[in-house]
């Protein structure tokens, strides 16, 4: 049905001042990633570009920065060090948009790489556990390179591609990379608890990953009718759908069945969604598209942040100037869930870091970015409470915000605060 090469003959098609894009997540082909980097000798100024990726990065590493630049849409901790290190740098872009960038050949691909499904008897492969950009980047890309897997679950949606569209074959048998839910802290339980208190049944559910999200899933076991409409989610879902918590019943996008753009899990989550037609993976600027999501009812976006100001801004992609994660799906959700009838925003975090620092300032540090505007914020969640700020004025948010604080550092908040707008 179709050719096999190896993944280091398949590579061979990359040329100095190429631009490569790579399938995101935990689809990241590691075998062709491997491939490319080994040709750092002979290649010079390959742009690399990506959203968060799972697994090894070795073209990376800053000792290979003639021959690869790493351009981040969202950057993950295998390559956040590329920033600092001068061989990579950050594109900010709503996740909703960036297919956006291929399709109007913004940026140019001329190599993607991806990780599929073996072909069916119809030859017929699936993008598996992520499609977010990918079908943009094959669309308009001059060569597609696959790396077939055995292992990669075959999943239902938009990421079915026939094996005519893709130009190499790699044959692979290997797991994908996984992400175990650790316990909830006793902070993150709390933080859970107020979170799962603010959705009411027939919500629709956006969430990512971590213990915060796993810590409010866990607390809607007694919930009915609950839908899933997000860009990504993990194992902590699997018993929702499977005690009918999660029915999707009351969805007006894709009613009855579970929505995402990626997912990042254990074994046991990619065996769950493997020819599981109630979930369905779509390319994310569908799955974070506003004018979809705020169709939803009573749509709920549950999202983090490093740190937030009295006013309600919010900053979740860099730590001062210093660039961590990116804009990613937080804003196309917010707004969305604001627009939803009945929705809520929902900003859930921490009321200070590991090391005791307040992560509600009164003002955030210098270069610091809003991802999320202070007039899009509607509820933030910490440990202490919820801290409702729609229709509320400065004052009257600083006021919430300071309440909700660590109490170690309520009283320096609010003094500091007042004493700059004086």
């Amino acid at each position: 049905m179709y050719k096999t090469v190896t993944a280091e003959e398949a590579l061979r098609v990359v040329k100095s001042n190429d631009r490569v894009y790579i399938q995101a997540a935990a689809a990241a082909p590691q075998s062709l990633v491997k491939a490319l980097s080994a040709r750092h000798e002979e290649l010079r100024n390959v742009e690399v570009c990506h959203l968060h990726t799972e697994g090894v990065a070795p073209y990376a590493d800053p000792k290979y920065r003639d021959s690869f630049h790493v351009n981040s849409f969202f950057i993950g901790k295998n390559v956040r060090h590329t920033l600092k290190a001068g061989n990579g740098s950050y594109t900010p872009v709503f996740l909703s948009e960036l297919p956006r960038l291929f399709q109007q050949r913004i940026l140019d691909i001329d190599v993607v790489l991806i990780h599929v499904s073996v072909p069916d008897r119809h030859g017929y492969c699936s993008l598996g556990v992520s499609v977010e950009a990918t079908l943009a980047a094959i669309d308009n890309a001059k060569i597609v390179i696959a790396q077939v897997n055995p292992q990669m679950p075959r999943t239902h949606g938009a990421g079915i591609l026939h094996v005519s569209e893709i130009d190499y074959f790699v044959e692979v048998d290997e797991t994908l990379p996984e992400h175990h839910m650790a316990e909830p802290s006793a902070i993150e339980s709390e933080i859970g608890n107020h979170v799962a208190s603010l959705i009411e049944d027939r919500s629709t559910l956006q969430m990512g990953i971590g213990s915060i999200p796993n810590a409010v899933l866990t607390r809607l076991t007694n919930h009915k009718d609950l839908g899933l409409h997000t860009e990504m989610f993990s194992d902590g879902v699997i018993d929702l759908i499977l005690s009918n918590v999660i029915t999707g019943n009351y969805k007006k996008i894709n009613r009855g069945r579970a929505l995402s753009t990626f997912l990042i899990g254990s074994k046991r989550l990619y065996d769950y969604v493997d020819d599981n037609p109630f979930v369905e993976m779509r390319a994310s600027n569908y799955t974070n598209n506003t004018a979809y999501i705020k169709q939803n009812p009573k749509m709920v976006a549950i999202n983090s942040a490093i740190e937030i100001d009295l006013t309600g801004q919010v900053c979740a992609d860099s730590i001062g100037s210093n660039m961590y994660s990116g804009v990613g799906g937080q804003m196309d959700f917010i707004r969305g869930a604001s627009l939803s009838q009945g929705g809520k925003a929902i900003i859930a975090l921490p009321s200070v870091t590991k090391s005791g620092i307040s992560r509600i300032v009164p003002v955030l540090k210098p270069g610091a970015g809003v991802v999320t505007s202070r007039a899009h914020v509607h509820y933030v969640v910490t440990e202490y409470g919820i801290a409702n700020l729609y229709g509320k004025t400065i004052q009257n948010r600083a006021k919430a915000l300071v309440e909700i604080a660590h109490p170690d550092h309520r009283e320096a908040i609010d003094r500091a605060y007042y004493d700059m707008i004086k």
